[in-house]
Formats: C-alpha cells, sequence, structure tokens
C-alpha cells in the first residue's frame, strides 16, 4: 500500500508552490498523482504532481477519490 493514497496531506517540494500544502485527491499511476490546496486556501492549484516532487505528512482527512475544491475545503475546517 503506497503512503500517497486520497486524503494524504503532502507538501510540494519543488516548482512555484514549493512549501506549501496539499492533499492528494487521486493517485493516477504509480509516479503521479492528483493534488489540490485548494488554491483559496494554501494557494496550491489542483494539477498532476510527480511522486519524487512531494513529502507526504503524518495528518490525512477523509475525502473521496476525485473530491472537488470545495470538499476538500470542508474537510480541512473539520
Amino acid at each position: 500500500m503506497s503512503v500517497y493514497e486520497v486524503g494524504r496531506i503532502c507538501i510540494k517540494t519543488t516548482g512555484r508552490d514549493a512549501g506549501g500544502r496539499c492533499v492528494v485527491v487521486d493517485v493516477i499511476d504509480r509516479n503521479f498523482v492528483l493534488v489540490t490546496g485548494p488554491k483559496s486556501v494554501t494557494g496550491v492549484r489542483r494539477r498532476r504532481v510527480n511522486l519524487n516532487h512531494l513529502r507526504p505528512l503524518d495528518e490525512k482527512i477523509e475525502i473521496e477519490k476525485g473530491a472537488t475544491d470545495e470538499e476538500v475545503a470542508a474537510a480541512l475546517k473539520k
């Protein structure tokens, strides 16, 4: 089982969003995941990210695969 599962909170380590927190929304394949901040909360927009550019945290939220930015923002507020 991968560390990068749906709902896992990560920190981007490279790119223009480096240092920003994001949430894994979907696992695309063994090298890429779909993440979102969402942009209104952390400034990280929804995009495909290489796993080498993420650092997973111990925190995880309960969301469904493919959750919208509004659903993720509501889960983060809980």
